[in-house]
């Protein structure tokens, strides 16, 4: 394992970005799902488990709130709306958490349909901006997280933990995606939403 809280490219104490996301208040499965393995793992160090109200799927960043005005930021979104309106909502599964070397995560499944939504909101960008300007690259491997590595240390009670729970999976029907303004300050994802995006409108 690895810490992930190091400071990325342009990131600061303070400083905040909007991006896309999907956030899940409403979706009770994920939440007793991701408790019962943070339970397993609760007792070991090394590793920040994220609370229920800022479990997420990172989707796509746009820019920090300091370089995009309010009118570009404003057109992304309505283009985001206009492309999105008649996607649809689609309801994955998660399984058993992997571990990665700075996270414990769900990889969900219907991978196809969330990588749609995603390259419809970098379209979105693009209508702004231009393709040149699209930040992160078109591969994504969607996931959420369910703790974050806070340092270096071995795997392996993390993989005992995991292994030590018999859980099914959790059912989530995800209806709407986010821009939000997104800090990292005290070692959590913490966010105020800016838009939300509806996909069956």
């Amino acid at each position: 394992m690895r810490d992930h809280w190091w400071w990325r490219p342009g990131w600061r104490d303070g400083r905040r970005m909007y991006a896309w996301h999907a956030t899940f208040g409403d979706q009770i499965e994920l939440h007793a799902l991701t408790e019962r393995y943070q339970e397993a793992f609760g007792s070991l160090s090394g590793v920040d488990a994220i609370p229920q109200p800022w479990l997420h799927l990172t989707m796509q960043g746009v820019a920090f709130t300091d370089e995009v005005s309010a009118r570009d930021l404003a057109e992304i979104v309505t283009r985001a709306q206009k492309r999105l309106r008649s996607a649809g909502a689609v309801t994955f599964k998660v399984y058993v958490p992997i571990v990665d070397p700075e996270a414990i995560m769900f990889r969900p499944d219907r991978t196809d349909r969330l990588r749609q939504f995603r390259d419809e909101v970098r379209e979105a960008i693009a209508d702004v901006w231009g393709a040149n300007r699209v930040p992160e690259t078109p591969e994504w491997a969607p996931h959420i997280s369910s703790a974050y590595s806070n340092a270096t240390g071995p795997a392996s009670p993390f993989f005992d933990a995991i292994a030590s729970v018999k859980a099914g999976p959790a059912s989530v029907t995800l209806r709407e995606i986010q821009l939000i303004r997104l800090g990292r300050d005290t070692r959590l994802y913490t966010w105020e939403t800016a838009a939300s995006v509806p996909l069956d409108a």
